[in-house]
């Protein structure tokens, strides 16, 4: 099995690491990350500047290849460029500190990572764990690992991608594995407003969920109770029930007005 490992977090953050010691366990594994953190990029992609990728060396031996972009443009340049257009059987995208849940998931540069692959065609799955502190990816790393072979075996249809979420907790307190929806939990979003050493004002984002939906089987709930939350995702945007309202509109009259 030949797979390709990437995340948002950087070519040298913990979790990325994590993972590649459990993964190369199944195959050959390549790592093409980006040199620094880029979360919340969402699916951009590098268009007016040129992509510089570089070998990446860990405790002396190479590890794998930085690129100055991001996620979804760190999966393009490894299937058209660095792999010769050699598909890789797999692309898993992680481990993400903290969870991408609800609406996190348009901004994540994880999930996005994972998107790029099931566009191209490649089974992918994004894996986050739910703490910002104090992480230990040993076990959702080991998960990552196990759903692996049957991600490959069972072949998602086409342009669907996995999202899972980890509970930071003990194995032994981890619950059972669920299939979840994307959630659609409400965010208190504040703009702290600082100030330089140059007195020059500036805002930091901050911000944190203020409710969240009760229903089981959403991604949230799910990992609050201790499970492990797999959500299918695909990059189909089209609020399909709409269009037949929107045709209703009848909006070609509006091709028929003459303006005053």
């Amino acid at each position: 099995m030949k797979i390709l490992l990437t995340n948002d977090d950087g070519i040298n953050s913990p979790g990325l690491f994590a993972l590649y010691e459990e993964m190369k366990k199944l195959g050959e594994t390549i790592i093409v990350a980006p040199d620094s953190e880029k979360s919340a990029v969402g699916h951009a992609i590098t268009l007016s500047d040129p992509l510089r990728v570089t070998e990446f060396r860990k405790n002396g031996e190479f590890f794998g290849y930085a690129v100055n972009g991001t996620p979804a443009d760190c999966v393009k340049i490894a299937f058209w460029a660095i792999l010769n257009e050699e598909k890789p059987d797999l692309v898993v995208s992680g481990i993400n500190l903290g969870a991408n849940t609800g609406i996190n998931i348009i901004y994540s540069g994880t999930v996005s990572a994972a998107t790029e692959g099931s566009m191209l065609g490649i089974p992918s799955f994004a894996i986050s764990l739910n703490t910002f502190t104090n992480p230990d990816f040993r076990f959702a790393a080991k998960f990552a690992r196990k759903i692996s072979p049957t991600l490959v075996q069972k072949q998602l249809p086409a342009g669907i991608a996995l999202n899972i979420n980890v509970p930071a907790v003990a194995e032994t307190q981890i619950k059972g594995v669920m299939v979840t929806r994307q959630g659609m939990a409400l965010y208190r979003e504040e703009f702290d407003k600082r100030v330089d050493p140059h007195n020059r004002i500036y805002y930091w984002l901050t911000g944190a969920k203020v409710k969240i939906e009760e229903q089981e089987d959403v991604d949230d709930r799910a990992i609050i109770n201790n499970k492990i939350s797999i959500t299918p995702i695909h990059y189909d945007l089209t609020q399909y029930e709409m269009m037949n309202g929107l045709n209703n509109w009848n909006l070609n009259q509006l091709l028929d007005e003459n303006e005053d």
